[in-house]
């Protein structure tokens, strides 16, 4: 379970110290979401392809929405991406250090890590991950929901002066409609942050987001156990099962991990050529990003056309042999400024 440090806010300024934070670990959690996806060969695995697209686009919106209510109290956000292996913006893991996040091709892995990120603070006795809830942590620490729920808490105090109308909003219609919204009170703020922690940990009630879907922790769990995860007479009114995805763990390219780290000038020239394409598609996506997050119009749109552009990049080279012909990287999601 990823924690992250709490101070309660005292003034819009560390509001914004928060949002800026939550803006970085919703952006954070794209590459390694992206990884696992991109590995999948093509045509497998259909169910885990849809969930893991599914929860990496609502991650953009989520930092979009984030955006928009920063951008409304008068910030600016900025994207800094982050190094992998390496943590999340404001996490700490069960020994008081960070919780480091890997790039993994699809795997069980790459699976546990991503319902350790996004594991509610009370779910149902789901026995897979029992190590993970006995994560000892101090008092100021706390799950993403009970953050933003801090965050949503303070808000709700501020004036109506405090927010900005229809500053550097972002929106788009042609994609995300009625998803990505402008934020011009506490209102469409407290309407944001519901929607961003629904869709990733459920409600206290309900494994279901405010879309009557499984919340993200809950799909990363289906692909887990290979289970759907659906409604039935007991106690806790979900089961999992008796449906199942068909998860094959072998239809993925023999890809390594963290790519990032890994010594690209010993690998085949072709290699190294599809890594700089990976780089440059990466590159674009995060400029394209930031234009979003400011209100460039059409901005967002353009983003998500480069997640194709990176995916196309992506594919080559996870089928470019590296010096050892039975391994492959896929992309490092390195920014080159």
């Amino acid at each position: 379970m990823i924690r992250l440090q709490l101070s309660q806010p005292n003034d819009v300024a560390d509001a914004k110290a928060m949002l800026q934070t939550a803006i970085g670990i919703e952006f954070g959690t794209l590459p390694p979401y992206l990884y696992a996806l991109y590995s999948i060969r093509d045509g497998t695995n259909a169910g885990a392809v849809t969930r893991i697209r599914s929860i990496a686009l609502q991650e953009m919106i989520h930092m979009c929405l984030g955006c928009n209510i920063l951008n409304a109290l008068g910030g600016d956000p900025v994207l800094t991406p982050p190094s992998y292996p390496g943590p999340l913006p404001g996490g700490i893991g069960a020994d008081g250090t960070p919780l480091v996040i890997h790039c993994f091709p699809f795997s069980k892995e790459a699976m546990e890590q991503a319902t350790a990120i996004e594991q509610p603070e009370d779910p149902p006795d789901f026995p897979v991950h029992q190590l993970l809830l006995e994560v000892a942590v101090g008092p100021k620490t706390v799950t993403i929901g009970q953050y933003y729920a801090a965050l949503d808490a303070f808000l709700s105090t501020l004036p109506a002066s405090a927010w900005t109308q229809n500053r550097h909003q972002i929106r788009d219609d042609q994609f995300f409609a009625g998803q990505v919204y402008p934020v011009n009170s506490y209102a469409d703020a407290h309407k944001a942050i519901g929607q961003i922690v629904s869709e990733g940990e459920g409600t206290p009630k309900s494994p279901l987001d405010f879309q009557d879907e499984p919340a993200h922790y809950y799909r990363f769990e289906e692909i887990l156990r290979d289970e759907v995860l659906t409604k039935d007479a007991n106690v806790l009114g979900y089961a999992w099962g008796p449906e199942t995805l068909g998860v094959d763990w072998s239809a993925v390219y023999p890809a390594i991990a963290d790519p990032a780290s890994h010594d690209f000038s010993k690998e085949p020239v072709a290699a190294q050529a599809a890594q700089q394409a990976c780089d440059d598609a990466y590159t674009t996506l995060v400029r394209q990003l930031a234009e979003a997050v400011t209100g460039v119009s059409g901005a967002l749109g353009q983003a998500v056309g480069a997640m194709f552009v990176l995916r196309s990049a992506a594919l080559q080279a996870f089928t470019t042999p590296l010096a050892d012909p039975a391994r492959v990287a896929g992309p490092a999601f390195r920014f080159k400024p």
